[in-house]
């Protein structure tokens, strides 16, 4: 058992770095980015130990390292997680925004203020009639035609 644990001292890295790999793959089960985390605070020790540190110095690198990146990267690294893939651009980017209704809006036509502009408008069911000066949601663009609903009165 004495050979293991010299081997242990003299390769001190290669448990660091299956740590890293069995932390890393813990993380592939949960996706919240903390055993990722974890796991560079564990290169972070196998770098110390192959620099010729001591057990002591080789926790302390594992430790600063993994409070780092769980204070500081992974806070960005969810926000990007979270954030769309395929931002709207155009005529897309209008879909879900409000209105006002300029000129009656119909089954057929109407008008529109969104977005700064003159919209052509008609209701998206088919039936409602929208007077002037109501607040619309744009649910669709249909060309240059905005398919709009009454919004809720807030």
């Amino acid at each position: 058992m004495q050979g293991f644990w010299d081997w242990l001292g003299d390769y001190a890295w290669v448990s660091w770095l299956a740590a890293a790999i069995v932390l890393g793959l813990v993380e592939t089960l949960t996706l919240d980015l903390v055993f990722l985390m974890l796991a560079g605070g564990a290169v972070g020790g196998a770098v110390v130990a192959l620099s010729g540190f001591g057990v002591v110095f080789q926790a302390l690198a594992a430790i600063v390292v993994s409070v780092a990146l769980l204070g500081f990267v992974r806070p960005v690294a969810k926000r990007h997680m979270r954030s769309s893939t395929a931002t709207r651009t155009g005529a897309a980017a209008l879909v879900g925004r409000k209105g006002v209704v300029v000129q009656r809006v119909d089954a057929e036509n109407g008008l529109i203020k969104l977005a700064g502009e003159v919209w052509t408008a008609r209701c998206y069911d088919g039936r409602s009639v929208i007077e002037a000066g109501r607040d619309v949601d744009v649910i669709e663009i249909d060309g240059a035609t905005a398919l709009v609903f009454p919004a809720e009165p807030s």
